[in-house]
């Protein structure tokens, strides 16, 4: 019996972090669960493909759009289920187990989030993102575990630079589960910015992009 699990990796320029979370996929490989890695690119100018290829992943390339680099990797992807993990995203100590575990289901399931080195500021953010996702509206740096039927089903990723997560989020709702395992990320553009500007502003984009703002105008805003 074939490995059930696609894992699916957007990038673009991320040759320091990819290694990390490609590290943590170990236990799986040898688990039996993942069938084949897809490293989906933008357009990198930096080692993200080398790195990638030397790790034995199929690769994709494309324009820089995160729901276009995610569904063009999950058009390509044979698994019967897809897991969907940003490039600076490593999965904890456990999250074998707890995806074995969600196999049994045929629903979707996101991570719980925790930030690396993130401090108290972190845990309070990590917090509130854990208490949004189980009401229904997890991001993309917890990670996305879907059986293909159900991804299919809900449309698949929408072609947008930005929101795709929440796009997808929304279409799954009442069909998403928290797993029992982490997800670390990296806090570096909370670091950068402040915790607290930067996490108002990820709410203040929330509130623009349900209030009907094009998720281009979005990802211009977001970038700056």
């Amino acid at each position: 019996m074939r490995a059930p699990i696609s894992v699916i990796v957007p990038t673009l320029n991320a040759e320091h972090q990819l290694g990390a979370c490609l590290t943590a996929l170990m236990p799986g490989l040898e688990a039996g669960l993942i069938r084949e890695l897809i490293v989906t690119d933008g357009g990198s100018d930096d080692a993200t493909l080398a790195i990638a290829r030397a790790w034995g992943a199929e690769t994709v390339e494309g324009p820089a759009s995160r729901g276009g680099q995610l569904a063009r990797g999950c058009a390509q992807a044979q698994g019967m289920w897809l897991l969907v993990l940003h490039a600076d995203t490593v999965l904890q100590e456990g999250w074998v187990a707890a995806v074995v575990k969600h196999l049994e289901t045929h629903e979707a399931g996101w991570f719980k989030l925790r930030f690396a080195q993130g401090g108290t500021a972190g845990r309070i953010v990590a917090g509130w993102a854990n208490l949004r996702s189980r009401l229904g509206l997890p991001y993309g740096d917890q990670g996305l575990l879907i059986p293909r039927a159900l991804y299919s089903d809900v449309g698949g990723y929408p072609d947008q630079p930005l929101m795709e997560d929440v796009a997808i989020a929304r279409a799954l709702r009442g069909r998403l589960r928290a797993l029992d395992a982490i997800a670390l990320t990296s806090p570096a553009r909370y670091h950068r910015q402040g915790w607290l500007r930067r996490g108002a502003h990820n709410i203040w984009t929330l509130m623009r992009y349900f209030g009907g703002a094009s998720p281009h105008q979005l990802a211009e805003s977001y970038r700056r």
